[in-house]
């Protein structure tokens, strides 16, 4: 077979609805849309959930509860082959990552995730680790400190 040669399957493209094309069509004259109205106009039609004006249901409703999504906390995170970058015996910590750039902002604190692999021997000091992350940089001789 030949790139030449490649086609669809039977029946995996389908034409597109061409609208405004004669009677014979069926999406003639009007394509679709009625006669006039809102909804005929380009740019017509209303927002999601707009009940011509009617209180919409989202308003009517009573708002109960608390959210918790305030406070939570989110982490900057890390791969452990990001710490790659640094030398043998480094102590990281989360000002030095932030210096190289590594991280843009240190957020709620930093975590590492074990995505990659680590060559060095580092002790790593950040707020939170994964296991993964924590294991291979043990493996590979440093150690995973929790701040």
């Amino acid at each position: 077979m030949k790139l030449n040669e490649l086609k669809y399957n039977e029946g995996s493209k389908k034409d597109i609805k061409r609208l405004g094309r004669g009677s014979s069509s069926g999406t003639g004259k009007t394509s679709g849309k009625g006669h006039k109205g809102q909804n005929a106009r380009s740019g017509g039609g209303v927002r999601p959930g707009f009940e011509g004006g009617q209180l919409p249901l989202y308003r009517r409703l009573p708002k109960r509860g608390f959210s918790n999504a305030l406070f939570k906390k989110v982490y900057a995170v890390i791969n452990v082959s990001e710490l790659n970058a640094f030398e043998d015996g480094t102590v990281v910590t989360p000002e030095l990552l932030f210096e190289m750039g590594i991280i843009k902002k240190q957020l709620s604190g930093i975590k590492v995730l074990g995505n990659g692999e680590i060559k060095k021997k580092l002790t790593v000091r950040a707020h939170k680790f994964s296991n993964t992350a924590k294991e291979k940089i043990e493996k590979a001789g440093g150690k995973a400190e929790v701040m």
